[in-house]
């Protein structure tokens, strides 16, 4: 069975499908595999994204102006842990990510992927060693991994999330709030020729802090009212030039700016307010959530201890001491431009990499 994922949740340009051995770890919607001579004649590519947080990997084949998703794999390496006091990437954290990638390395030889691009984002951006930590992957792995701007993983983020925007809403503010930063853009969706809206990017900001680098500073096991409202004053602050800069709060009054989040943290509170047994990407990912229905989630997991926030099987024990930061993050956002609701998308760099690829 294929689903494919749009604004509409049922139809669009990005079919997922995987072996159903990966599809519950990956949350993808399971299906039968690809018989062996369709494999042998897919063209298959690769797209690695290796955050502050997370290492993740997608091999898909085009189908149609998309693509459907064959493997997956992801997993919490914390490669930036540490990484606000120390100004390096420490010697656990590199060993948990080369764990990662050889098991990402082996998939994509077995895939026989014809083309791909691995990246890495705010952690290697700040590190002082990551230059040779990734020469150590490209020597121990085999993988050729790239450190891209703040500008071009926000650009990445958009063009893997476009499929979700609502075409007759004129303007958006799209967001990603990672591990070791937060991207924000400003979209413009003018009408081309042919009467469709292409996403034309007005500004961005990278925020140098995420959900790993808050936790660092602020905690995250134990986090106070007062440590919350710091979190998330920190958060205003950073947002306020932008918004000085753009504008943006006088399109939000005139109703013409919709709101789309891309990060681990949206996609936990829409897994929570929809009250999963597990997290199913497939229910998540083009899902509504209203700013009152994201307030009454992040109150209550801030009502939490951590054994609380880790029995929820949307978040789990790994990301338990980083959700708050999350939350308070996204808070300061929904302050700044009260649009009144978020699209959620459960895709992002990845997805608009694969993009690039087969358009190319």
């Amino acid at each position: 069975m294929e689903k494919a994922l749009n604004s509409g949740g049922l139809v669009g340009s990005a079919v997922a499908t995987l072996r159903p051995e990966r599809a519950a770890a990956e949350g993808f919607p399971g299906a039968t595999p690809m018989p062996p001579l369709a494999r042998a004649f897919a063209r298959q590519f690769a797209a690695l994204d290796l955050g502050t947080n997370n290492c993740r990997l997608l091999i898909a084949r085009p189908i149609g102006s998309g693509f459907r998703v064959v493997d997956a794999f992801s997993r919490i390496v914390r490669l930036g842990e540490g990484l606000t006091a120390t100004g390096v990437l420490s010697d656990a954290a590199m060993t948990r990510t080369l764990d990662a990638l050889r098991i990402c390395a082996e998939k994509i030889a077995a895939r026989k992927v014809i083309a791909g691009r691995y990246v890495a984002t705010e952690a290697c951006r700040r590190a002082a060693n990551c230059e040779g930590f990734l020469a150590q992957a490209h020597e121990e792995v085999g993988l050729d991994i790239e450190i891209i701007s703040s500008r071009e993983e926000a650009r990445l983020v958009v063009a893997g999330c476009a499929p979700l925007l609502d075409p007759r809403i004129p303007n958006a503010i799209v967001f990603d709030i990672g591990g070791g930063s937060t991207e924000i853009v400003w979209l413009r969706l003018p009408r081309g020729p042919d009467g469709r809206r292409r996403p034309h990017i007005l500004g961005a900001l990278s925020l140098p802090f995420g959900v790993v680098t808050l936790t660092d500073r602020f905690g995250g096991a134990e986090v106070s009212p007062a440590t919350y409202r710091l979190m998330i004053a920190e958060a205003m602050a950073g947002l306020a030039p932008f918004e000085r800069n753009h504008r943006i709060r006088r399109h939000v009054g005139a109703g013409k700016v919709q709101m789309l989040g891309s990060s681990g943290t949206v996609t936990t509170l829409a897994g929570i307010h929809l009250a999963l047994p597990r997290y199913i990407r497939a229910q998540v990912d083009g899902s509504m959530l209203t700013f009152d229905q994201i307030a009454a989630v992040s109150a209550h997991l801030a009502g939490l201890d951590f054994d609380g926030r880790a029995a929820n099987p949307c978040i789990g024990r790994e990301r338990a001491d980083l959700v708050l930061s999350g939350c308070a993050v996204l808070d300061a956002i929904c302050a700044t431009w009260p649009v009144g609701r978020l699209r959620v998308a459960d895709r992002g760099v990845r997805e608009g990499i694969l993009l690039d690829l087969m358009q190319a």
